[in-house]
């Protein structure tokens, strides 16, 4: 059994006021035994003025909540996967980049989410990350986690079955989907498309949430949850925020896969065709 811990959080405009919440959600995951904490997509801010956004934007090297999570985890001895940060790159845009962090206060791995949320919702909503974003163009797994092969997702990319699908090729053990999803959109797909991800790939999936009303006045819906091989919900941490805690058995990925080896009866998809 490992035990993991996932960090629900309503952050807000002020990076410096949200790296000294993650660093008391590392701390209470260390003492709560945890080997890994799982952070949400937009961690350091979370901010849609984009002129007030912008003073508080920094390369990785000069990202203040990066530093202070680094040394949290050297500090507690954990690992951190930081869901994502905003991070300027060359292009003059921004990067919605994840970091994983090992207990050495080193980063692992890096990914950057490939698909970026344009859309108009029913409610009157609108999102435009790509006007903001520059999507990424790798798909990443990290060896020698606490949570063995761990795959890396970022919010939107969950609608994506073909990302989970190469990463469970992959042999992934488990895929974090940080998210920032809003109250519509979760009320309607978030569990369903989770435990769907969880059951095709035949894998662990672990998503840690944004919940509730931010400082600039965008509502989202939490729930982080870890779901099991099955399909099965191992945690779901509703709609307050906090650190929780779940145990999980990488020896159940094999019992489900030989259960219903889907992944080994996988075939090249031809092209369709139209009669």
């Amino acid at each position: 059994m490992t035990r993991i811990a996932l960090f629900q959080s309503t952050t807000g405009i002020d990076p410096g006021a949200n790296a000294d919440a993650l660093e008391q959600a590392i701390g209470e995951a260390a003492r709560g035994r945890a080997e890994i904490l799982f952070t949400p997509e937009m961690s350091g801010l979370l901010d849609r003025d984009s002129a007030r956004a912008a003073q508080n934007l920094r390369g990785e090297e000069e990202d203040e909540v990066l530093a202070r999570c680094r040394e949290a985890a050297r500090r507690h001895r954990i690992w951190i996967d930081v869901g994502s940060l905003a991070v300027l790159v060359d292009d003059g845009k921004v990067a919605n980049r994840g970091f994983v962090i090992d207990r050495e206060g080193e980063v692992r791995a890096r990914y950057d989410k490939l698909h970026l949320f344009d859309v108009d919702l029913p409610t009157g909503e609108s999102w435009r990350e790509s006007n903001v974003y520059s999507a990424g163009k790798g798909v990443v797994l990290v060896n020698g986690t606490p949570v063995g092969k761990l795959g890396l997702t970022i919010c939107y990319d969950l609608r994506f079955p073909g990302l989970f699908a190469r990463l469970a090729e992959a042999d992934a053990d488990v895929i974090a989907v940080p998210a920032a999803f809003t109250v519509p959109t979760g009320k309607a797909h978030w569990h369903i498309l989770l435990r769907a991800r969880a059951i095709e790939a035949g894998l662990f999936v672990v998503a840690a949430a944004q919940v509730g009303r931010h400082e600039d006045g965008r509502q989202t819906f939490g729930h982080s949850l870890v779901v099991d091989p099955w399909g099965e919900i191992l945690l779901d941490m509703a709609e307050k925020p906090g650190v929780g805690f779940a145990d999980i058995d990488l020896k159940r990925i094999s019992d489900v896969r030989s259960r219903i080896p889907a992944l080994n009866h996988r075939r090249p998809i031809p092209d369709a065709v139209t009669l």
